[in-house]
């Protein structure tokens, strides 16, 4: 019997002991608390933007995420009027920038953009570019019916702006249907400018600043300005963005002087 009870308390006494252990381990193997706060997640703006902005932009968003690295720019190219029609069916986008004033009063007029919201922050011109080898020659805008030109290229006048403006001057100037045969669209005026580029037009209308980005093209001429409706780049914060103070202060970033010479370094004029 006292062998019993001595073999008991052994028993008990190792497994008292097997516990204390235990728990012990589980307390020692618990990591410290982190005294090191958890990363807060980017805010991811889109920003939607007319084609001629795309090398400015790029500048932008470089000097904007490195001094907001909080922020990360996501940039939607193209064609302002197809743009416009994204917005309005929905398409997730927290600001919108056009290249002509038009587009942005349609959206202020359904209500997804705030008119206090919205403001025309640049000023472009429009000319006429030929390929910089110096075989087609055009200085005045009736030389485009000259035989050299075959092909001249023109934004799609409904959804691309530098469109819109060219046929106003060709019309002002009674040439749009005289010069149907030659005209070739494209989708936005980076593409219009690719077609003078590649040989595939003799001539293009872009705005200034386009054809600045390119060696390929040199400007024929600058457009008269009285022949097309002033050319303005509205930007304006769209009312179902999901991030309102990041979008606000990125709408008042690009009012600042840092990002306002960004832009005329890229050819753009700020309004007095």
């Amino acid at each position: 019997m006292l062998k019993i009870r001595m073999f008991s308390y052994i028993f008990l006494f190792f497994v008292i002991t097997a516990m204390i252990s235990t728990g012990c381990a589980s307390k020692t193997e618990q990591p410290a608390a982190s005294s090191t706060s958890i990363p807060t997640e980017k805010v991811e703006l889109t920003i939607s933007a007319a084609a001629s902005l795309t090398d400015a932009f790029k500048e932008i968003q470089t000097n904007y995420e490195n001094k907001n690295k909080q922020i990360k720019l996501n940039f939607n190219f193209g064609a302002s009027g197809a743009l416009q029609q994204q917005i309005e069916q929905g398409a997730p986008v927290d600001l919108f920038f056009s290249a002509a004033t038009k587009n942005m009063k349609t959206l202020v007029d359904k209500q997804l953009i705030d008119p206090t919201q919205q403001k025309s922050l640049l000023i472009n011109e429009l000319v006429l570019v030929v390929p910089a080898d110096g075989k087609v020659t055009v200085q005045k805008i009736e030389d485009l019916t000259n035989e050299t030109i075959k092909h001249l290229a023109v934004g799609e006048p409904q959804t691309v702006p530098a469109g819109s403006y060219a046929k106003e001057a060709l019309t002002n100037a009674k040439l749009w249907d005289t010069l149907q045969a030659k005209i070739v669209q494209g989708k936005d005026v980076r593409q219009v400018l690719t077609y003078v580029e590649s040989g595939n037009a003799e001539a293009g209308f872009v705005y200034k600043t386009d054809a600045l980005t390119s060696r390929n093209v040199k400007a024929a001429f600058s457009v008269d300005p009285k022949t097309y409706t002033p050319i303005e780049y509205p930007a304006g914060i769209v009312k179902a963005t999901k991030h309102s103070k990041e979008t606000a202060d990125f709408y008042t970033y690009l009012q600042s002087k840092e990002a306002q010479d960004v832009f005329v370094k890229y050819g753009f004029s700020i309004p007095k």
